[in-house]
């Protein structure tokens, strides 16, 4: 039947989103992209971020930029360009971060707790076996999972991001990820901007750095990062500028607080800065009659918990003031901290359950961003012995001469460089995820065993993006990106003939 074979063709052909929505997201990508043509000195450097930006967001395999190159279609001599581009100097990291928090403030549909932004931060090791990269080190890794290794070499980084969408669709959109850890050597080299600072003191500087864009700002930790280091950093930074930022982590159960110091001591000497100790641990046997219980969601479903709520001093030396919430639930306890003493007990719990967001941001970046997926190294590095001793000098300390370390240094802004695109490509997915929720259903774009009632995953969108991308891009070819895209594509046609085929 020649009407049913018509129907069937343009129900193919049609995408699931609706015709107003292809401009909307084309339109989208375009104003978040465009925004970052300040941040380099070349035109050709902003038209090769755009090429790879979009590339990553395309993606079908994890090979390096080859994979842009095919997914897009482009000539193949652009490979070495695009290698190129990582080690240039017509941009500058420091300002392209800048950019992407303000597109972040002015594009994605940020999630705010009363007036605060939720940050959120926590590191991530990724093991690395090229021997020529500058900042591979030996890694302790804590895992329950048998799988991994408990020591390997790799980079330590540290990543932050900023919650988005609502309690029914979360989404941690990365705003940075940077190497921590591995890189001190180079410190009295020239012209280095490496910090010497160690990885918890990093974090929050890098949070408090986004919190200069996003106004007052709470963020988000694991237990690792309840330092006395942390709190002195973060007290400085709070008393030199007009942002506040607040932190909600984990404790230990180990820990161990002090109760207020008297008003008044008696005798002669010093004024006491603590009180008594207090083990926090002991505490739920000791006040077990004193814990309130209550339901609340957490983690998308209700939960019984009790909880007991106490200010007490906390820091060797420092004695901060930080408010502690004792909960148990299921049988497990757990010791929450908070920096900000106006809180609500059970908003700083339901907060830190929010923190998990960031691992599944990690791990959408490893898996279908490829964002760790990097092999920049330089022959000026010294190979990395594996069964080095502590006595002797590391790979960085061997790097002798101006140029070599010129050399190396690029190495180092090509991977953080490469893991800001990520980042970008990433954000920009979950915002269409984001803003679509609602309007579509993941089972239309393509198969889901377990199909999502909130919005859709940042690996639909990429599939969706990969089948209809040239064709909305030849329904607007007055953009800027379809005009960059169609530049770098080979002139004959022939990618465009088969892609038609």
């Amino acid at each position: 039947d020649t009407n049913t074979t018509e129907r069937v063709i343009s129900c193919v052909s049609l995408p699931y989103f609706p015709v107003v929505y292809h401009t909307i997201m084309m339109n989208f990508i375009e104003n978040v992209l465009c925004l970052f043509e300040s941040c380099f000195s070349r035109k050709a450097a902003f038209r090769w971020f755009v090429t790879i930006t979009v590339g990553l967001m395309l993606r079908s395999d994890k090979l390096g930029v080859t994979s842009v190159i095919r997914d897009l279609a482009l000539c193949p001599g652009c490979y070495d360009s695009m290698i190129h581009f990582f080690r240039a100097s017509s941009w500058s990291l420091d300002s392209l971060r800048r950019c992407w928090f303000s597109a972040v403030r002015q594009y994605a549909p940020l999630y705010k707790e009363g007036n605060l932004h939720i940050l959120v931060g926590d590191g991530v090791k990724q093991s690395r076996e090229g021997r020529r990269m500058p900042g591979v080190k030996k890694l302790f890794q804590e895992s329950e999972n048998s799988a991994k290794p408990e020591y390997i070499h790799g980079h330590m980084f540290g990543g932050l991001g900023i919650l988005a969408g609502n309690i029914r669709s979360w989404a941690c959109i990365p705003l940075s990820i940077r190497l921590h850890d591995g890189l001190q050597a180079s410190m009295d080299w020239k012209g280095t901007t490496v910090s010497d600072a160690s990885h918890v003191v990093q974090m929050v500087e890098d949070a408090h750095h986004a919190a200069c864009t996003f106004g007052d700002s709470l963020l988000l930790l694991d237990r690792y990062f309840l330092t006395v280091p942390a709190l002195e950093k973060l007290r400085s930074l709070n008393n030199s500028g007009d942002v506040r930022m607040e932190i909600i982590t984990k404790a230990k159960k180990s820990c161990t607080a002090f109760e207020k110091p008297p008003s008044r001591k008696p005798g002669r000497g010093r004024p006491p800065k603590k009180g008594a100790a207090v083990h926090l641990k002991e505490l739920f046997i000791t006040l077990a009659g004193e814990f309130q219980e209550t339901e609340i969601e957490l983690y998308g479903k209700k939960e019984s918990i009790r909880y007991y709520c106490i200010d007490l001093l906390w820091g060797q030396k420092l004695y901060q003031e930080l408010r502690f919430v004792l909960v148990e639930m299921n049988g497990v306890q757990s010791i929450l901290a908070s920096t900000s003493l106006t809180l609500d007990p059970l908003s700083i719990i339901r907060l830190y359950s929010y923190r998990f967001r960031i691992e599944c941001t990690f791990r959408e970046l490893k898996q279908q961003i490829g964002a760790f997926c990097y092999h920049f190294w330089s022959k000026h590095m010294p190979k990395l012995n594996y069964y080095r001793k502590k006595e002797e000098p590391s790979p960085l300390e061997c790097v002798e001469g101006e140029k070599s370390r010129k050399k190396v240094l690029e190495a180092v802004r090509a991977i953080e460089m490469h893991m800001a695109l990520s980042c970008i490509a990433m954000g920009i997915l979950q915002s269409i995820s984001i803003l679509y929720i609602g309007k579509v259903s993941s089972c239309q774009l393509r198969y889901q065993r377990t199909p999502s009632k909130g919005r859709v995953s940042e690996a639909t969108v990429m599939s969706y993006l990969r089948k209809h991308f040239f064709r909305l891009l030849g329904k607007q070819p007055e953009l800027c990106i379809t005009q960059i895209i169609q530049e770098q594509q080979n002139e004959s046609g022939i990618y465009w003939d088969s892609l038609a085929s």
